[in-house]
């Protein structure tokens, strides 16, 4: 059955002469000629006047911080499809959620938006909004606005929206255009400027027909923008996910396992280094092991978004069981290479185990920590320079402290990367020898 309303029997708690009450009832006379089941409507709101404005109808509703109305509505909008999903949002609304508002219109999301355009916040004391027109008078703009205001409608219509109307809450055609906005398949925006009696209108003497005099001072179109309907977005994702179900997400290369392993237990490595000097690549290389010997293995690196100076770290877990949780909150084995790695890691040393071990440089030899210390020099591993003292001390540690064999560890060097495979192994090579 058909509802007769979509309204609960609830008095509005607008100022007396608000126009909201107006372009609620409107809403609701268009969704009654709509005829959807109420439980698949959802009003989304956030802060404001208007915020107050889902509690008065009897349907689903979603209420959160201000300006994310639109955040909230395409996530709602893009897992239930099936759902009118209608935002009520303000002029203040639109400021703070711009960046939505662009978003959602881009992409064309299925939703029904209804900016309440008063020029002013209402609620928080009549302040200006980005849609105060110049020379209005608010509360913090007394002397008059100097500022442009955001061309709302137009900017929606420029940058992807599919229905786009601009009027006023005194429109006779308010209904008519809200039940077309309804039944847009894309993202549909209708700006309504209407009164805000407590403040806005009261201060600058504006009165209903006042509404479109101001928008055509501006030089804002009144009426119907825009009207195209084109795929919604949410429409081409579910046919994007449909085609690609039951594929892998990401190509897949998988890795044989070749060797047997030598580790029985859950194994957390920490290798901090500085940026440039292949701390990554030292972790793939105990990551590659690990695979080549059927482990679990997982690579967490942590860098600065500078090239090539600052810190890098790279956490490796190494276990026999899948991995479920990739931190590594104390790490069974530290190998610590630069200043840059020490001032990133350095919380780690008091919280090692005895059981733990930390392999360092002679730099390092005399940090205090419970872990074992193993101290070796680079150049002792044939290492030169920076880019080649990570894989060789990790290769080295590795070896050293039997996570792997040396054949693993030299197949590992290979796999990395095949431009550099006789490179990598042969670096692996001489920090083996130095066992």
């Amino acid at each position: 059955m058909t509802p007769t309303t979509y309204r609960k029997p609830r008095k509005y708690g607008f100022c007396p002469g608000c126009s909201h009450g107006r372009i609620l009832d409107a809403l609701d006379r268009a969704l009654v000629r709509l005829g959807p089941d109420p439980a698949e409507v959802v009003i989304v709101t956030d802060i404001g006047c208007v915020g107050l404005s889902d509690q008065y109808f009897a349907t689903s509703a979603f209420h959160g911080l201000h300006g994310r109305s639109l955040t909230y509505a395409t996530g709602i909008k893009t897992a239930r499809p099936d759902l009118h999903v209608i935002v009520l949002i303000g002029d203040g609304g639109c400021g703070i959620g711009g960046t939505h508002l662009l978003n959602a219109a881009r992409r064309n999301v299925g939703i029904t938006t209804i900016v309440f355009n008063n020029l002013n916040f209402g609620m928080t004391g009549g302040e200006h909004s980005v849609a105060t027109p110049p020379q209005m008078r608010t509360t913090t703009t007394p002397r008059g606005q100097i500022e442009r205001p955001l061309n709302i409608a137009e900017t929606v219509a420029l940058n992807g929206a599919g229905y786009v109307w601009r009027g006023t809450a005194f429109d006779d055609d308010l209904v008519d255009r809200l039940e077309e906005a309804l039944r847009h398949p894309g993202f549909a925006l209708l700006e309504v400027w209407e009164l805000c009696v407590a403040y806005f209108a009261a201060l600058n003497k504006v009165s209903a027909r006042r509404l479109q005099g101001l928008m055509e001072d501006l030089g804002f179109r009144h009426g119907l923008l825009r009207n195209e309907p084109r795929p919604p977005y949410e429409a081409q994702l579910q046919a994007l996910m449909q085609a690609e179900s039951g594929t892998a997400p990401l190509p897949t290369h998988p890795i044989e396992a070749r060797f047997a392993p030598t580790l029985d237990r859950r194994r957390a490595l920490l290798i901090a280094g500085s940026a440039g000097g292949r701390v990554r690549t030292a972790g793939h290389l105990a990551g590659m092991a690990a695979a080549l010997s059927g482990l679990w293995a997982t690579q967490r690196d942590d860098y600065p978004v500078t090239v090539r100076s600052g810190h890098s770290l790279s956490e490796v877990i190494i276990a026999p069981q899948e991995i479920r949780y990739t931190g590594v909150e104390h790490p069974d084995l530290l190998i610590l290479l630069s200043q840059d790695g020490y001032r990133k890691s350095r919380h780690h040393l008091a919280s090692l185990s005895p059981e733990a071990h930390l392999v360092t440089l002679p730099a390092f030899a005399d940090l205090a920590t419970p872990a074992q210390k193993l101290i070796i020099d680079p150049a002792a591993l044939g290492a030169r320079g920076r880019q080649q003292t990570a894989m060789a001390t990790t290769a080295w540690a590795l070896a050293k402290l039997g996570y792997f064999p040396a054949e693993t560890l030299l197949v590992a060097a290979e796999t990395l990367h095949p431009a550099y495979a006789a490179q990598n192994r042969a670096l692996v090579e001489k920090a083996l020898a130095a066992l």
